[in-house]
């Protein structure tokens, strides 16, 4: 019976993943987006799959915000068993084209969030001795895209957390992943002037995410690189 709270759930790679997990045995999900209306959409379909879902609007770059859905969370079921710090924001502009507003603004959707999140769950995750974090971190993470240089940022600095999350757990009964996806299609590339067939489904990348879950408490996959078929878009 996973506890699974899910951000970035609304859309995307997010709900993907809830749909995934709500197919686990008496999954209970907490979804959590600023979109409450597309958020209501996913959880109709996870409880369609049987799982039981909390419906949690929030700013995740607000701290106070993110104190309150953890509280929330924990009240409904205590610890989570799945941690998955999904919710990010994809606005390509190079450099001198990036303003200081949007710069900051993809860093706290993208980095900022995971971090308030994290901190948010991290005690009562330890406390149990056992717990799965996930960092959607992108293929943005590893290599310099022009062109993207607030998401690049943003999503390199994604994976430093993630890794030091790693090195402060390890003892402590809590598994770390990041997930590095390719293109993968999502709203993020509405009005790309590409066929879908030349990304990654979004529903591949759950697959995956679940399918780590799933190996033995001795095993970890620390970071997992995957890309479309073709390459890089």
């Amino acid at each position: 019976m996973p506890v699974v709270v899910i951000t970035g759930a609304s859309q995307g790679i997010g709900a993907a993943i809830a749909q995934a997990f709500a197919e686990e045995p008496a999954a209970q999900l907490a979804l959590v987006a600023r979109n409450q209306e597309r958020l209501e959409a996913v959880a109709a379909a996870c409880r369609d799959r049987g799982a039981e879902t909390l419906v949690l609007p929030c700013d995740l770059t607000n701290a106070a915000a993110v104190e309150a859905v953890a509280r929330s969370v924990l009240a409904h079921w205590g610890a989570p068993e799945v941690l998955v710090n999904n919710a990010g924001l994809f606005r390509p502009a190079p450099l001198r084209q990036t303003t200081v507003e949007e710069f900051q603004a993809q860093l706290e959707a993208n980095l900022t969030s995971a971090f308030l999140v994290t901190r948010a769950f991290l005690e009562p995750m330890i406390a149990q001795r056992r717990g799965h974090i996930f960092f959607m971190g992108s293929v943005a993470s590893l290599k310099a895209y022009p062109g993207s240089v607030a998401y690049c940022a943003a999503k390199h600095g994604l994976l430093g957390l993630a890794r030091v999350v790693r090195e402060e757990t390890r003892q402590l009964g809590l598994r770390v992943t990041v997930v590095l996806p390719g293109a993968t299609y999502t709203p993020s590339w509405t009005g790309v002037d590409l066929p879908e067939t030349r990304f990654m489904p979004a529903e591949d990348i759950a697959r995956a995410v679940r399918d780590i879950y799933h190996l033995s408490a001795r095993t970890v996959v620390e970071e997992i690189l995957l890309r479309p078929q073709e390459g890089d878009v």
